[in-house]
């Protein structure tokens, strides 16, 4: 695990200073803290801070290849790298390392663009070809390692791991693109088809990127994609079986480290499965580590314990205060662009206990998104059938007035808290499951503008894009459509993004078996009764791990980190969300109703709403601008 970054001059192969990629690689040192290199040639630089996981001596980078015609940087890790590598040598390729590296510099060399349809991992690189006068950039297919890059005035490219080394770039614009704070509003993130500051591009999950000395900046090209347009047949017994093959499979491929590794353990069932199978493949006990809280509504720890006893693992736990509040600053840091999930917090402080015993940590994620395990997902999934029984023109008028003079009754029982339901119903599929995913709703969202704002944002909605994925996805239902966007859009710009930022910060790296693509496919071509059954998600992965864990772990209700913000506003931090609406950053921009806000937040204060959501990402937005020298 590493940090990239480089300079490529598409137009004049103008020399590039090594002093200004050695800064952007500086920048991102957190990625990167047991070496580093700088490699020049004219019109082309690449930069690259090192984590030492593999090859703990043998792989420095920029690595070159035995020829001396291609040079690498990369951030990741090629999990099928040995299998790769004896096909390369049965073909003629040498090696001099015995690391999975210099076996992607092979890998191009043989098969060029398409090599990446060859890599089983989690990666960001690029190539440059001496011959070619090429430089190739990739990124995984679910988008676990980042890649931004930007067009500079000097008719250079940048790239870079994290937003951070791009900012180190004197030439970097950092003029916000208020588009993506309507999006960031909509979705708690920037997603990844845009970044907070125009200019800046990130390539999106499954594409890549060639460029040429001497021609213009090319679009993306997809080489990855998923589909859940077809149907795997057979009894579900075989399912089982295929799907616990494919389980074993990516855990145990995703345990090859030649520094200590262990596991993430928070006791749901993502984290408990990943740890059952790491303790039947491994002959040591497994390093497991969570963190547990001093409130008991919001502390799982007792369900990780069982689980570690059960599977007698070498188990660390901390006890930690909710009231992490004194950290907000930092995390604002971490994540560059705004980012408010909440979650964030917490995940950062598991990712620091990891840090103290092992450098490699095994995560739970990616099961919820492939096998509808969130409870959105169940609502989707009933309100389609809905849908499908009532039309449109009966719909969208009586569940749409409904909705509209339903209370937004924050105080209530969930199964009273209808609103959202009502206005999902008023709209079509893909309509209902934008709503339900989203952070702020296009009605509050409008709230919060001032008319300025509203002029420079035009007709664009947070929406669009995600409905655009939703209605051109591969798929045969509703379900799979949601299933897809969130696997497109809310997996790579929150969940990975999120574990990213937060494990790089303290070194640590975090690698995800349950989205080993060849499960993820597989789970795409599963009937909807094997993910959603009985008002269950995660159907069938939960009846296969029967056997490895008790009905506790695999049925309780979903919980995951919880942050309690509400709590933080309306006590110790009730100056910060008052702070807020007198924020001079936010205030400079002149997009954001004063009065209004001043209302939300007397109303959250007194205990009339709860407005925390919209306070939590406008306190993260300042301190974004804040830490990106904007205001």
């Amino acid at each position: 695990m590493c940090g990239i970054a480089g300079i490529f001059h598409l137009e004049t192969p103008k020399p590039v200073d090594p002093a200004r990629v050695q800064a952007m690689c500086d920048a991102i040192a957190h990625r990167g803290p047991d070496g580093q290199g700088v490699w020049t040639a004219p019109g082309v630089a690449l930069g690259h801070r090192r984590l030492s996981i593999i090859d703990l001596a043998g792989s420095p980078q920029p690595m070159a290849s035995p020829d001396g015609r291609a040079m690498l940087v990369f951030n990741g890790e090629i999990y099928n790298y040995r299998e790769l590598r004896q096909e390369l040598k049965d073909a003629g390729a040498s090696f001099r390392t015995d690391g999975d590296s210099e076996v992607i510099l092979a890998a191009w060399q043989r098969w060029g663009p398409d090599c990446v349809t060859r890599l089983h991992g989690m990666f960001a690189f690029a190539i440059y070809d001496l011959d070619a006068r090429t430089l190739f950039l990739a990124r995984d297919r679910l988008g676990v390692k980042p890649l931004h890059i930007a067009a500079l005035s000097d008719g250079s490219v940048a790239f870079g791991s994290e937003l951070k080394a791009l900012l180190a770039h004197p030439l970097l614009r950092r003029e916000v693109d208020p588009l993506a704070v309507e999006d960031y509003l909509a979705w708690g993130y920037v997603p990844d088809n845009r970044s907070i500051l125009k200019g800046v591009a990130k390539l999106p999950a499954g594409h890549s990127l060639l460029l040429r000395h001497g021609a213009p900046l090319p679009r993306p090209s997809q080489w990855w994609d998923v589909s859940f347009a077809d149907r795997r047949k057979g009894k579900p017994a075989d399912l089982e079986a295929e799907l616990l093959h494919l389980l074993r499979q990516a855990v145990s491929s995703r345990m090859v480290a030649d520094v200590p590794l262990g596991a993430f353990l928070s006791g749901g069932v993502d984290s408990s499965s990943v740890v059952a199978l790491m303790a039947e493949a491994s002959r040591q006990p497994v390093r497991t580590c969570s963190i547990g809280f001093d409130v008991a509504a919001l502390d799982e720890s007792a369900y990780a314990t069982k689980v570690a006893q059960r599977y007698h693992t070498d188990h660390a736990s901390r006890l930690v205060s909710p009231d992490d509040f004194d950290a907000i600053g930092l995390l604002a840091g971490m994540f560059d662009e705004p980012f408010a999930d909440a979650s964030a917090l917490p995940t950062w402080r598991v990712c620091q206990l990891a840090r103290e015993s092992v450098t490699v940590a095994l995560s739970g994620d990616g099961a919820d998104e492939a096998l509808a395990g969130y409870r959105r997902h169940l609502f989707q999934h009933g309100e389609d059938r809905i849908r499908k029984f009532l039309p449109q023109g009966l719909r969208g008028p009586v569940f749409g007035t409904l909705g509209a003079i339903y209370p937004k009754a924050d105080w209530a029982p969930r199964s009273l808290r209808a609103k959202t339901t009502l206005l999902s119903l008023a709209g079509d599929s893909a309509q209902g499951y934008a709503r339900a995913l989203a952070y702020a709703s296009p009605e509050s969202r409008e709230s919060l503008y001032s008319d300025g704002f509203r002029r420079l944002r035009g007709d664009y909605r947070a929406e669009h894009p995600l409905l655009d994925v939703m209605r051109s996805a591969p798929a045969r239902s509703g379900l799979d459509r949601a299933q897809y966007a969130d696997l497109k859009v809310w997996l790579p710009g929150d969940i990975l993004t999120k574990v990213d930022r937060t494990s790089m910060a303290v070194s640590l790296e975090a690698r995800e078996p349950l989205l080993d693509h060849r499960l993820i496919e597989f789970c795409a071509s599963l009937p909807e009764s094997m993910r959603v059954h009985g008002g269950q998600g995660k159907w069938l992965l939960k009846h296969t791990m029967r056997r490895f864990l008790p009905d506790d772990i695999l049925y309780r209700p979903k919980q995951g980190f919880v942050t309690p913000i509400a709590q933080w506003f309306r006590g110790p931090l009730a100056q910060t969300a008052r702070d807020i609406c007198g924020s001079a950053t936010l205030a400079q921009t002149g997009w954001f109703d004063a009065q209004h806000l001043n209302g939300l937040v007397d109303a959250h204060l007194s205990g009339r709403s709860d407005n925390s959501r919209t306070l939590w990402q406008l306190l993260m937005l300042d301190k974004s601008f804040t830490e990106l020298g904007i205001g």
